[in-house]
C-alpha cells in the first residue's frame, strides 16, 4: 500500500522551471570547468566550444539521473567521453587542427602573451602524449587543483587506482618534459 504522501509525489509532475533552473545553475557553476577539461583532454582548440556544448546538452538529456551534488562528477565523466569521441572523429577526418586565436587586451605585454601561448601549447602537447586512462586524473589534480578524493569520486575509482594513474602520468610527463629538454639542448 502506497502512502498519502507517496501517492502525492508520484503524481506530482517535475516542472519544466525547475529542470531548466538546475541545467541553467549547472552550466552557470560548472561552464568554465567544463570547458577547461575538454581542451586539456586533447580536443582541438577550433572544437573546444562544440565539444563543452555538448557535455551539457547530454547533461539536459540526463538531468533525471544526476545525483544533486555530484553535478561536476557527472560533467566531467561526460567531457572525458566528448573529448574522445571528438578527438576520434578529428582523427577520421584527418584535419590538422587549426592555430588557437585569442583576443588580446590591453593587459600583458604582446611578448608576454606570445610566451603565456607557446607555454599552453606545449602543456598542451605534453598532457596529448598522455594515455587515455590517466590524462583525467593528471588534468584534475595538477590544472584543476582537485583532491584525490574528488578525483575518485567525479572518475568512480578507487582511491588507489586515482593515485596509480597520478603517479604514471607524472612519470611520464616528467619523462616527455626531459625528452623535450634534451632535444632543446642539442639545438643549442
Amino acid at each position: 500500500m502506497v502512502s498519502e504522501a507517496k501517492r502525492f509525489q508520484l503524481s506530482v509532475p517535475v516542472r519544466p522551471a525547475m529542470v531548466a533552473d538546475r541545467l541553467s545553475a549547472m552550466f552557470h557553476d560548472h561552464y568554465d570547468f567544463v570547458w577547461r577539461s575538454v581542451r586539456r583532454l586533447g580536443v582541438a582548440p577550433d572544437a573546444v566550444d562544440d565539444a563543452a556544448q555538448e557535455v551539457f546538452v547530454v547533461a539536459s538529456r540526463k538531468l533525471d539521473v544526476i545525483e544533486a551534488g555530484k553535478e561536476k562528477a557527472f560533467l566531467f565523466g561526460t567531457a572525458v567521453r566528448v573529448a574522445s569521441d571528438t578527438r576520434r572523429a578529428l582523427q577520421r577526418r584527418r584535419q590538422a587542427p587549426t592555430p588557437e586565436h585569442e583576443p588580446v587586451d590591453a593587459g600583458p605585454a604582446l611578448d608576454e602573451l606570445v610566451d603565456q601561448k607557446r607555454a599552453r601549447q606545449l602543456l598542451d602537447e605534453l598532457i596529448d602524449q598522455l594515455p587515455d586512462d590517466t590524462r583525467p586524473v593528471f588534468v584534475l589534480f595538477e590544472l584543476e587543483g582537485s583532491t584525490m578524493a574528488e578525483i575518485a569520486s567525479c572518475l568512480d575509482l578507487p582511491a588507489g587506482t586515482v593515485a596509480s594513474r597520478l603517479r604514471r602520468a607524472r612519470e611520464l610527463f616528467a619523462a616527455h618534459v626531459a625528452r623535450l629538454e634534451a632535444r632543446s639542448n642539442q639545438h643549442g
